[in-house]
């Protein structure tokens, strides 16, 4: 029979773990104290991000955005290069506070972390041989596509009811229609334009089919039951849209000077307000 002393321990020991618990659950107050936010980037996949051939540091789009969202926090960034299948699990597991990796917001994603207001829409799209009779994506259902393992590419390719035939980098996807493992390859719109651009010099020549394959958001992804992070990541993200800061990045990396020319069309808005189409 428990005595009242030893039951008054054992309340104040569960209480006492039921704190503990709660002060390892605010990832944020962690950040603020370490004055550093680890951000997961892509670790070879221009121009999001990329090593530097000069100075063989970390750059592009997403690496910036990183530093600025970092500075909008009041922190410092420590950049970590990911797989591209590990921007899911890495943020999970902790190891990186955000992943800023051009990532699309899909509900098997949405069960394992949280996503921050999406910054833009990306649009999944296709490239295939230039002398390919296919004019729509339609055209290619059953056909082998090729894309990055564990990506919205591999997803949309399933969703057209075609045959996915994944790598580890875009480049492997890329050779696997030069050399004819693939019919096509699926890519964001920027990656799709420059590889379009580089087989009109190198290789079989592509073409880019105009319908997309999917519309989706694009975040940074965090750690689930984290609020006080989501809220200040939302509010940074809000604040640098606003000052134009977004808008310069953008510029730099894939806007009407680069060879992507792209124009950022949509602003950050909370992600409850966007009606999309859930990739699985």
């Amino acid at each position: 029979m428990s005595t009242p002393t030893a039951f008054r321990l054992t309340a104040i020991g569960c209480c006492l773990s039921a704190m503990s618990l709660l002060a390892h659950a605010d990832q944020w107050q962690d950040i603020s104290q370490r004055k550093e936010l680890k951000c997961g980037t892509f670790s070879d996949v221009p121009p999001f991000a990329a090593p530097d051939p000069k100075t063989r540091e970390m750059a592009g789009f997403d690496v910036d955005l990183c530093h600025a969202l970092a500075k909008q926090l009041g922190v410092s960034a420590a950049v970590t290069p990911l797989s591209v299948e590990a921007r899911v699990p890495e943020v999970k597991l902790g190891r990186v506070d955000v992943t800023v990796a051009n990532l699309a917001y899909t509900k098997s994603r949405g069960e394992q972390i949280q996503f921050s207001d999406p910054y833009y829409i990306a649009k999944e799209m296709l490239a295939v041989k230039a002398s390919d009779p296919g004019t729509s994506k339609a055209d290619f259902k059953g056909k082998r596509l090729s894309s990055t393992k564990g990506s919205t590419s591999e997803l949309s390719i399933k969703l057209n009811g075609s045959e996915p035939v994944t790598f580890v980098d875009t480049g492997s996807a890329f050779m696997a229609v030069q050399q004819n493992k693939s019919q096509g390859i699926v890519a964001n719109t920027m990656t799709i334009i420059k590889l379009v651009n580089q087989s009109k010099t190198a290789g079989t020549e592509l073409k880019m089919i105009k319908d997309p394959m999917v519309l989706q958001p694009i975040g940074i992804g965090m750690k689930k039951d984290e609020p006080v992070l989501l809220a200040k990541v939302n509010a940074a993200l809000m604040a640098m849209d606003k000052a134009g800061e977004i808008d310069k990045i953008w510029a730099k990396w894939l806007g009407p000077n680069t060879e992507y020319k792209m124009v950022r069309e949509e602003k950050v808005m909370p992600l409850s307000e966007l009606k999309f189409e859930l990739l699985p």
